[in-house]
């Protein structure tokens, strides 16, 4: 069965959603108010890096996919509104796009047509805000929830392969919307309400939080008491029938980020201070690391004004890797390095340069970067960063510290080659001869959309 959707918001969940529908071979109308993003659609140069997107949307773009910056008025079996719920300063959520997005599809949509709401919001939007504005449009409209949980770097395949989780206003929208991702997704959820979906979201991704941050908080511990982390946390995993430790790293992306403080701010009745606790944690390890690369700026040069840092790694995350830099590390890294005199080289194979700058880096080559530092730091795990050869990529001699966030590196030959090593709750200190460092589980911060 051929179905005409629509797809209003065409960032990483709607452009994703896209090429996914346009796969099971539907057609698709997008909807986005940004030139850019319409402009790289139709080039065939998106706006963002996506396995499998830009192939997609290559084959199919101006055949069964369209794109404008309004919704064309005709029938829709469904439309998706996909568009950005970001948070403010204050930790608030912005629905004015998801209101406005749900009153052009009650403008231009027939009332029988299903509204899926794909955007995260706070529990209960769906029901109090959406619903109301097509109730009034359309009397008894078709409207269901059903949230995005794919990760960058593999989301046109995860669409098809996780479970799609589906709550409707009423038995009729959440059947229909089952039906829907029937067309898409191997596996679809039912769930009783769009309250239950909406909460389904953010109960994963703070979840996901927590498991990391518990991670990160016994890197901290372990600084405290002079043992390596990733020993602790490998004997700890090793064969034991119980949840496994995560390894320590950096968290971020738009919803690992965003997801804790959403759901914080929609639970006035409670406190929630497990995921209030996680987010801590999370929020102010970027601060750490920068505090011991001043550190380590100091030990090993003297002092930290006019020194420079290489930092490689401006991604949310490396692996799988992206190009997206919501809640990267560098935002809060960088600032504290850049007020104490350090000169700030960035390196990021999908990056651009661009967004290097705009985060306070001065672009370059990894070569020219390498060559420039008196001292590295790995912030995200990219594939290329894994074993990296600092001393064979600097033959005037490697930087003079390698501060590795996620202990991608070969420690024993850094540290050999007279470079001072470094890593989250691991300060420079002989490698440990214990044959649990070469089996630790190689599980990282992998971050949802």
């Amino acid at each position: 069965m051929t179905l005409t959707i629509g797809v209003v918001g065409l960032g990483y969940v709607g452009l994703t959603l896209t090429a996914a529908l346009a796969q099971a071979g539907h057609t698709v109308h997008g909807v986005d108010t940004s030139p850019l993003v319409l402009d790289g659609i139709r080039s065939g140069r998106l706006h963002l890096q996506e396995p499998g997107v830009q192939e997609t949307l290559a084959r199919c773009t101006g055949r069964t996919v369209h794109v404008g910056d309004v919704l064309p008025t005709q029938r829709y079996d469904a439309v998706f509104i996909a568009v950005n719920t970001s948070i403010d300063e204050h930790h608030q959520v912005r629905l004015g796009p998801l209101l406005a997005a749900t009153s052009a599809v009650a403008e231009r949509c027939a009332p029988d047509t299903l509204v899926v709401v794909r955007s995260t919001v706070p529990v209960g939007t769906t029901r109090t805000a959406v619903l109301p504005i097509l109730q009034q449009a359309w009397g008894r409209p078709l409207v269901c929830m059903a949230p995005e949980r794919t990760i960058q770097g593999q989301a046109l395949r995860e669409i098809i392969e996780l479970p799609q989780v589906v709550g409707g206003v009423d038995d009729a929208s959440r059947d229909a919307g089952v039906a829907l991702f029937e067309q898409v997704s191997r596996t679809v959820v039912p769930v009783s309400s769009t309250d239950t979906a909406e909460m389904v979201k953010l109960a994963n991704n703070c979840h996901t939080d927590l498991i990391y941050g518990f991670g990160n908080e016994i890197a901290l511990i372990a600084d405290q008491h002079g043992v390596d982390p990733l020993e602790v946390i490998s004997a700890c995993n090793l064969d034991y029938p119980r949840p496994d430790l995560s390894r320590p790293g950096f968290v971020g992306g738009a919803c690992l980020s965003k997801d804790p403080h959403i759901l914080i701010g929609c639970t006035p009745g409670y406190d929630t201070p497990m995921v209030r606790a996680a987010r801590q944690v999370n929020e102010t390890l970027p601060q750490y690391v920068a505090e011991q690369v001043i550190s380590l700026l100091q030990q090993t040069r003297g002092r930290c004004e006019g020194a420079t840092v290489a930092v490689l790694g401006w991604a949310c995350k490396g692996t799988p890797p992206t190009d997206d830099v919501r809640g990267t590390a560098v935002e809060t890294l960088v600032p504290p390095l850049l007020a104490a005199g350090v000169r700030v080289l960035g390196h990021d194979p999908l990056v651009p340069d661009d967004t290097v700058r705009a985060l306070g880096g001065e672009p370059t080559d990894l070569v020219g970067a390498l060559a420039a530092a008196d001292g590295v730091v790995i912030v995200n795990d990219h594939p290329l960063y894994r074993h990296l050869d600092l001393v064979g990529l600097c033959p005037d001699g490697p930087p003079a510290f390698a501060y590795d966030a996620w202990r991608v590196l070969d420690e024993a030959a850094l540290t050999a080659a007279g470079v001072v090593y470094a890593g989250l709750g691991h300060r420079g200190r002989q490698p440990v001869s214990s044959p649990l460092l070469r089996i630790v589980p190689d599980r990282v911060a992998q971050v949802p959309a």
